[in-house]
């Protein structure tokens, strides 16, 4: 199943960008080729650019703390586990501390390496990283793959703090949900949102052997789904079939 993700505001676009970043980094690191940690750092800064929102620090402490309050209060409750509450509110209480002992935006301590600078500074220029422009950066990429790696790794731990707390959130929200299979007739589906929640997250899983692709959109009132196909020449036609998928929405 191939799934995708609808978020409903620009907050939660974020998150989701910035985990997709976070999973890239992941990826590249334990590689070995040179080429692979260019791309590496690339996504470093990439990071960096999509942290840069003035608010986003405060929005992450603030829904840390939102779901730490919101746990609190399931104390007592029988047909809840104290064990895993506990064990969850003290991952929150954890990625809260680190992150808030962060000073500035993601990635600040990295803008006081010049040479990391030179590069994030040519990066964005195509064939701006060549080796009589960046002389020095060209000579690292031939250090043995343990050094770059080691590097890199040192590097992205100033991100750890914001990556956990991205992860627990996303992780939380999409838990939140409960998947319903749904039908689009004559490719076309409508569903009205409950009043009164206030749903963040649309996830959809449909089978990559139906060959089609949604095209979502949504609001607090109302989604919408419509199915589409890629035809030979590249371009998305509208689906007029019946077709199943799986649908979550999550608050």
């Amino acid at each position: 199943m191939i799934l995708y993700e609808y978020p409903f505001n620009e907050r939660l676009r974020t998150y989701l960008r910035l985990e997709q970043l976070f999973r890239r980094l992941g990826e590249l690191v334990p590689r070995e080729h040179a080429l692979d940690h260019h791309f590496a750092i690339a996504t470093i800064f990439e990071i960096m650019d999509v942290a840069a929102r003035v608010d986003l620090k405060s929005d992450v402490l603030k829904d840390l703390e939102k779901h730490r309050h919101q746990f609190d209060s399931y104390r007592g409750n029988p047909s809840i586990s104290e064990e895993a509450l506990d064990a969850v509110i003290a991952q929150l209480q954890h990625c809260f501390a680190a992150l808030n002992a962060q000073t500035g935006k993601a990635g600040h301590a990295l803008t006081e390496n010049d040479w990391l600078m030179s590069i994030r500074s040519r990066i964005g220029i195509p064939g701006g990283t060549c080796e009589f422009d960046l002389p020095a950066y060209y000579a690292w990429q031939h250090q043995a793959p343990a050094m770059r790696r080691q590097a890199i790794e040192e590097w992205a731990s100033t991100l750890a703090p914001l990556a956990e707390s991205i992860y627990v959130l996303l992780k939380l929200l999409r838990d939140s949900g409960i998947p319903q299979k749904v039908a689009a007739e004559n490719g076309q589906f409508q569903q009205n949102l409950l009043q009164g929640r206030a749903f963040q997250l649309l996830r959809l899983r449909i089978d990559p052997t139906l060959n089609l692709i949604p095209e979502i959109s949504g609001n607090r009132m109302i989604v919408s789904v419509r199915l589409m196909r890629q035809q030979g020449d590249g371009r998305l036609h509208a689906c007029s079939e019946d077709a199943a998928f799986e649908l979550t929405l999550c608050a």
